[in-house]
């Protein structure tokens, strides 16, 4: 095994204190954020889960089916090609575009399930030069958990922002 330049040895390294200094991504917001805005027309909720999760109707990981009240899908398979790499940027801009309508990227929350899908959206928005939007790393998990938060479920009403 070739293990490059790097000297080996038998004498186990003892790890060094240090400091961990980190602090919350000011582009990451939680259940409050969305609930206190949910009605809000200058908030713009995107759902990256497959149409049929978003809808209500093939919920096999939460306990509940549905959406957040007023969000929009964007399922994030959708930005990828045929050979499964991102779409161009304009490509993106434009289906996003769709999605987002006049809203400015600095007023989208992206969600999904568990926060990962959702991720994919804000990195293909950025591709797509759509700038600023946030993340609900929470996502329907965490708002489906709390019985108090609204839900949506079935075909969406027309958008009201």
């Amino acid at each position: 095994m070739d293990c490059g330049s790097h000297p080996q040895g038998t004498e186990i390294p003892r790890p060094q204190p240090a400091r961990f200094s980190g602090k919350a991504n000011p582009n990451w917001v939680g259940a409050d954020f969305v609930r206190a805005r949910l009605y809000d027309p200058g908030m713009v909720l995107v759902d990256a889960r497959a149409p049929d999760r978003f809808r209500g109707q093939n919920e096999t990981l939460d306990p509940v089916g549905g959406r957040i009240p007023g969000a929009r899908n964007r399922y994030f398979r959708d930005n990828l090609d045929a050979s499964g790499r991102f779409k161009s940027p304009e490509a993106l801009e434009q289906e996003f575009g769709t999605v987002l309508g006049p809203a400015g990227a600095e007023n989208v929350v992206n969600y999904c399930g568990s926060g990962v899908s959702a991720s994919h959206n804000l990195l293909a928005m950025e591709v797509a030069g759509l700038h600023g939007a946030r993340l609900y790393p929470g996502s329907w998990s965490e708002w489906c958990a709390d019985p108090s938060r609204p839900v949506e479920s079935g075909e969406p009403k027309a958008a009201r922002r």
